[in-house]
Order: structure tokens, then C-alpha cells, then sequence
């Protein structure tokens, strides 16, 4: 994957690999003695079913980094990686 700074990230849509809009990128949360990112917070869009996924303050997706396949004009994850 290329490098891509987060700031450019703001608000990008999140689709999934088969083609179904997730929602907006709302956060990232990254390790600071690392460097890697962890996870993406997403707001998810209202037509986007969330049972079954990790949900922070019963409102915002979290998805683990290692589900992000792409990032170009949408950020790409993989639906069932991003699972529990």
C-alpha cells in the first residue's frame, strides 16, 4: 500500500470490497511506540447494517487496520475482515 498522509483522509468515504458504502472516516487511532495504525473510527452510513461489527459508543464502526485493502478515492476494507 503507498503512503498516504492522514489528513488527506478526512472524511473519505469507506466502501467495502464488494462494493457496499460503509460510511465516513471519522478518526484513526494509531500506537505511538509503534507507528502503525491500529484501527479506523467510521461513522457508518444509515443504509449500512452493523450487527456484527465492533461499535464504539453504540454509534461509530471500529475496524481494524489490517481489514484496509486500498485507499485511493474511497478507502477499501475487507466486509468480513472487518468483523469481530
Amino acid at each position: 500500500m503507498t503512503r498516504v498522509f492522514a489528513r488527506s483522509l478526512s472524511r473519505k468515504k469507506i466502501m467495502s470490497n464488494d462494493g457496499k458504502l460503509i460510511g465516513t472516516l471519522k478518526n484513526i487511532r494509531v500506537d505511538f511506540d509503534s507507528g502503525q495504525v491500529q484501527s479506523i473510527i467510521v461513522h457508518p452510513d444509515q443504509t449500512f447494517v452493523t450487527e456484527g461489527y465492533n461499535m464504539e459508543d453504540d454509534k461509530l464502526l471500529v475496524i481494524p487496520f489490517e481489514s484496509v485493502k486500498d485507499i485511493k478515492d474511497y478507502i477499501v476494507v475487507d466486509r468480513f475482515l472487518a468483523r469481530k
